[in-house]
């Protein structure tokens, strides 16, 4: 089922019968548990989040990832583990702008001779984390594990 068509009520529901077959099982949940667990299973971080997208009008999709995540991946070919700091869908399209801080600077370089650090990092991506633009090798410019 995609979020495009999940309503409240329908996700209310998988809570009362999962909370039902847990205690069939012998292991009680509470309502609240068990609504937290539905949004877990649907891949939203609590039930406010994903609460607040089947209330959506416009059903468009998640972002591919939350301000103050933790994210790995790649940066002009280096491997990078991070933080997102900034996230904004870019108008009416399926880019992100994405700003993101490692945790230890990347070096952009790859002349031996010569380095060039960046630990902030502001990029396009779409929703799968892919950056649209790529360097002189095809490979993306910024990758990100999802």
């Amino acid at each position: 089922m995609s979020m495009a068509t999940l309503t409240i009520d329908e996700l209310k529901s998988q809570a009362r019968r999962l909370r039902d077959a847990m205690s069939g099982g012998g292991t009680p949940v509470t309502h609240s548990a068990a609504l937290e667990l539905v949004a877990k299973s649907h891949g939203a971080r609590d039930w406010n989040t994903i609460s607040a997208l089947a209330a959506r009008s416009d059903n468009a999709e998640p972002a591919p990832v939350a301000v103050g995540a933790v994210v790995s991946g790649e940066y002009l070919g280096q491997r990078f583990r991070g933080k997102v700091l900034a996230l904004s869908r870019l108008s009416q399209s399926s880019y992100y702008a994405i700003t993101l801080h490692f945790d230890d600077p990347v070096d952009v370089v790859t002349f031996d001779s010569f380095s060039a650090f960046r630990q902030r990092v502001t990029a396009t991506i779409d929703a799968k984390g892919v950056s649209p633009r790529h360097t002189s090798n095809g490979r993306p410019h910024l990758v990100l594990d999802l």
